[in-house]
């Protein structure tokens, strides 16, 4: 389902702050285009120039490069790659420093040295995936700092990442964050809503063009249940927008089948599609549609990235 738009971290919004003045390029340091750092496949924040902003589509493009086998499994901790971005200019080539600070192995290797010097009160663990906990376990735990440039002298930016990750370093921000992704705080669950009935919703902040959304959940832990939502969540898209040939756009689409009951609402300030129990009535949809931005307006400090510095 493309929203045009991208996912960012759920962070302690000081934490992410911090993070994003210690990665502030200095003005004598010429070509750098964007800084991002991710994990986790999301945006943790992103430092851009003044002139021009950065497309989402573009975005995308450099976290699916970040994670294809050939880039995240290479014993390399940083490399140089040529990327085009095709909504900053398709007719030519970036070039993109990608410095992984933490990949899932490194992780496994810190918590086995903390586990050794435990040795004495806890018993030893054995095999990496003892080590590493349940929800690292699931997915490979990956930070990385992107530096995108169109030009300047290749060294120089080398070696401005490296003080970059050195202060992330010193400061505790990289220790913070790896907490914050290892014990499941960047995560969150309908559950943590507490409104009755909802089953899983997808947000756009239409002015941070950002989207949030909770993790997959009953009844979709299975992959072919996960795709028949996105798959309705599509049909409420493209009606919403008029996209599947529609006269005009809505303002609402409700849609209810046997297994569930979905939702498309767009306002001036957001987008949101929800699903819900098909027990429930299109008022209750509606009322459930109203708490989930509440909710989001209540904690989007946390999940929006928002007034990044810009050099």
């Amino acid at each position: 389902m493309s929203t045009s738009s991208l996912q960012c971290l759920k962070l302690d919004s000081n934490l992410r702050k911090r993070a994003a003045e210690a990665l502030l390029p200095p003005s004598k340091l010429k070509g750098i285009l964007y800084i991002i750092l991710m994990a986790e496949g999301k945006v943790i924040t992103l430092i851009r120039p003044k002139k021009h902003s950065i497309h989402p589509a573009d975005i995308h493009i450099t976290l699916n490069t970040i994670h294809s086998p050939s880039v995240l499994n290479s014993p390399a901790s940083s490399s140089w790659i040529p990327l085009c971005l095709p909504k900053y200019n398709s007719s030519s080539f970036v070039n993109a420093y990608i410095s992984f600070l933490c990949r899932n192995n490194e992780v496994a290797s810190s918590l086995s040295q903390l586990q050794s010097e435990d040795a004495n009160s806890k018993p030893t663990l054995t095999t990496q995936e003892q080590m590493v906990p349940p929800y690292m376990a699931s997915t490979k735990l990956c930070i990385a700092l992107v530096c995108i440039s169109g030009g300047g002298d290749v060294e120089s930016i080398r070696g401005w990442c490296e003080a970059a990750t050195t202060r992330l370093e010193k400061d505790g921000m990289l220790d913070a964050i790896i907490n914050a992704c290892s014990s499941g705080q960047i995560e969150y669950s309908v559950g943590d809503l507490g409104i009755p009935g909802l089953r899983h919703f997808i947000y756009k902040s239409r002015s941070q063009v950002q989207i949030t959304t909770p993790t997959f959940e009953d009844p979709y832990g299975y992959l072919e249940d996960r795709r028949r939502l996105i798959t309705l969540y599509q049909i409420l898209h493209d009606a919403i927008h008029a996209k599947s040939g529609q006269e005009g756009t809505l303002k609402l689409q409700y849609i209810r089948t046997e297994k569930e009951s979905v939702m498309g609402w767009i306002t001036q300030p957001f987008e949101l599609y929800i699903a819900l129990s098909p027990m429930l009535p299109k008022a209750a949809a509606v009322g459930a549609a109203n708490a989930v931005a509440r909710w989001v307006k209540k904690e989007e400090a946390k999940l929006f990235l928002r007034d990044a510095p810009v050099f």
